[in-house]
């Protein structure tokens, strides 16, 4: 735990932008639970699938727009503003419903906000890690943020079940408002500039533009194994595991809650280990190692009715999945250009997160007809073989630093080329 200790309060801010985010983080995880309880309150089913697409489809237009002011303006500035703005909208719900005239359309307004600049915090905290923390610690960085994620994603809206029955859905969203206001007063006491890198003074060469990031094999590769296992990961966790709680394992809603805990409780154990290995190590062969191990954890939901049985398998899955995701993210970083790690780090995360619903799609028709062993493995190999390509199929990528020497090089043989082009006397 030294190494994570080392990372949280070393000079530059991280460990005070990592907590805010962290706090930050649990309160997202408990705005839709509360919103949907409102809106149940005023309506019915139909009120609340439109929520979810408010809450949800923004992120298509907002995403983008987020990344490139990422690459445009301090980090920083944006996160305080961010999270000042959306404190003041999230509040207003709880606000206007104190004096007894929230208007009804105003939830759906605040779910909209939040799908338009979701990706600043999920996309803005990631983007400045590298200018917070030196390449040897990247990978505790990012375990770090992973763990951050995996607890808030269970905490979150456990957290506010329990307090929309203590103190009302309105109130709930108060505790949102004040999360966002603790990210931002953190993040306001970073010292260590978030701005852009500085390109004055360097040698001309042609502007990064994300054509760079879509012709790295070892990117895309990665983040196309990653999009498939996410289809396996969102046949489980939206389908197979609520059906299996419903109908085979028994307990019901708190069997399901059970398992997910165990998927985060891997999920945490997988980061912290990842995060206390060796500098360097995030390498497309044993990222692959890990996705083709999680394949088969998969096929533990054919140990139910054993509830210990698909528990364990959620905590495998969950431990396994966990260093592939801080791995990916170093490698990520060491190889995106700073200049567009906003666009890069918004547009992966948004192609990453897609493909869970095509999971769900996938499941719903195998269950609706009594395979649940079809659907089982066809999770362990949408999720596993991938893993096995990276292995076997995709290179070794080439080290930072002798990518920037042969940069260096390119850089000065065209100045030479071009001085010896000059006519004497020039």
């Amino acid at each position: 735990m030294k190494a994570y200790a080392r990372v949280l309060v070393r000079p530059g801010g991280f460990g005070r932008l990592w907590l805010g985010t962290t706090v930050s983080l649990l309160g997202d995880g408990m705005t839709f639970l509360a919103l949907a309880w409102l809106v149940l309150d005023e309506g019915g089913a139909g009120r609340l699938g439109l929520l979810g697409v408010c809450f949800t489809a923004p992120v298509v237009v907002g995403g983008p727009a987020v990344g490139l002011l990422l690459d445009r303006v301090d980090k920083r500035t944006l996160l305080i503003a961010d999270s000042v703005f959306r404190a003041v909208c999230v509040a207003s719900v709880p606000l206007t419903a104190a004096f007894g005239s929230m208007p009804t359309a105003l939830p759906f307004v605040v779910a909209v906000v939040y799908g338009l600049l979701k990706m600043v915090p999920l996309a803005g905290f990631p983007a400045a890690i590298p200018q917070l923390v030196d390449d040897e610690n990247l990978d505790t960085a990012n375990a770090l943020e992973s763990l951050a994620f995996s607890v808030s994603t269970v905490v979150g809206p456990a957290l506010a079940g329990v307090l929309v029955g203590a103190v009302g859905a309105a109130n709930v969203l108060l505790v949102d408002a004040a999360s966002y206001l603790v990210l931002a007063a953190l993040a306001a006491t970073v010292r260590q500039p978030l701005s852009p890198p500085e390109r004055g003074g360097k040698p001309a060469r042609a502007k990064p533009s994300l054509r760079t990031v879509a012709g790295d094999r070892v990117i895309v590769a990665t983040t196309a194994a990653f999009m498939l296992f996410n289809i396996a990961e969102g046949m489980l966790l939206l389908v197979v595991g609520p059906w299996l709680a419903r109908h085979q394992l028994g307990g019901g809603a708190s069997t399901l809650g059970a398992l997910t805990a165990a998927l985060a409780a891997g999920e945490m154990a997988g980061a912290a280990l990842a995060g206390r290995g060796r500098p360097g190590r995030a390498t497309p062969r044993l990222i692959g190692l890990c996705q083709a191990a999680a394949g088969p954890a998969f096929l533990a939901v054919l140990g139910a009715p054993s509830t210990l049985v698909v528990g364990a398998g959620y905590f495998a899955v969950g431990a396994l999945s966990a260093p592939m995701t801080v791995w990916a993210q170093s490698l990520r970083m060491r190889r995106i250009p700073p200049a567009l790690h906003g666009r890069a780090f918004t547009a992966l995360r948004t192609l990453m997160q897609g493909t869970p619903p095509l999971g769900a799609v996938l499941a719903a028709p195998l269950l609706a007809r009594g395979e649940p062993a079809a659907a089982a493995v066809i999770m362990a190999g949408v999720a596993g073989l991938p893993g096995l390509w990276l292995m076997l199929a995709v290179p070794e990528p080439t080290s930072p630093a002798t990518q920037e020497t042969q940069d260096a090089n390119e850089i000065q043989e065209a100045q030479e080329t071009r001085g010896a082009k000059q006519p004497q006397g020039a």
